[in-house]
């Protein structure tokens, strides 16, 4: 059974979201503003936070900050009637693992948070390995990244796509076999900008000129793949 934090100020979508998660198996707290949900996330250390983005006060992108930044690693999905791409870009760089546009199905986000709680669950029994590449040392067992001796802080959705290029050794990785390790979504086709995305995001924290990347390589027409020397 999983711990999983609502923090959704809509009473109406609140309580079915908490009786659909409930139904699943997983044990569902409710928080009704983003300085309470703050509060019950370092108190109660959910497995994971469905956070909706127009909160009352600070909408969600400032609690997710404020989360993050408190040093809380665990994976968030985000809830918002925005769907423009810079909103979406906005909850990534704020540290969402992902994001759904209202309205959805039950059955999508039911699929989205299952995916996620198995993210989190390979991770937690990721065996102490330090990967290496350029000025960027990797811990896989504490999940933590140095460049040049120096903590980054990457998102847990973000250090899972970069472990994902490390452990293929310089082989080219498709957008939608990223999509399917470390989103482990097998409807790829409508998704696969999220993958650019969280590369950019990458090559702007690890690499010296992220415009001309010398490590984290585009592959035309194909994917990606990461260079060590």
């Amino acid at each position: 059974m999983s711990r999983i934090l609502i923090i959704e100020d809509n009473e109406d979508l609140a309580f079915g979201l908490q009786r659909t998660l409930e139904f699943e198996g997983h044990e569902v707290d409710v928080s009704s503003d983003g300085e309470q949900g703050i509060e019950r996330s370092a108190a109660d250390h959910p497995d994971l936070v469905v956070l909706d983005v127009m909160l009352p006060g600070a909408d969600g992108f400032a609690v997710l900050r404020r989360m993050r930044n408190a040093g809380q690693r665990m994976p968030v999905l985000m809830l918002t009637a925005r769907g423009e791409e810079s909103d979406v870009v906005l909850g990534f760089d704020s540290g969402a693992d992902d994001y759904v546009t209202k309205p959805f199905s039950t059955a999508e986000l039911l699929a989205r948070v299952r995916a996620l709680l198995r993210r989190g669950s390979a991770a937690a029994h990721t065996g102490p390995a330090t990967l290496r590449f350029g000025a960027i040392e990797v811990d896989a067992g504490s999940r933590t990244v140095r460049r040049g001796g120096v903590p980054v802080n990457l998102t847990p959705r973000e250090f899972d796509l970069l472990l994902a290029l490390l452990r293929r050794d310089g082989t080219v990785a498709s957008r939608n076999d990223l999509l399917r390790e470390v989103w482990q979504w097998e409807n790829t086709d409508i998704t696969t900008r999220t993958v650019d995305i969280h590369v950019a995001e990458l090559r702007r924290k690890l690499e010296d000129d992220p415009a001309n990347p010398r490590h984290i390589l585009t592959a035309r027409k194909a994917g990606y793949r990461l260079r060590r020397d």
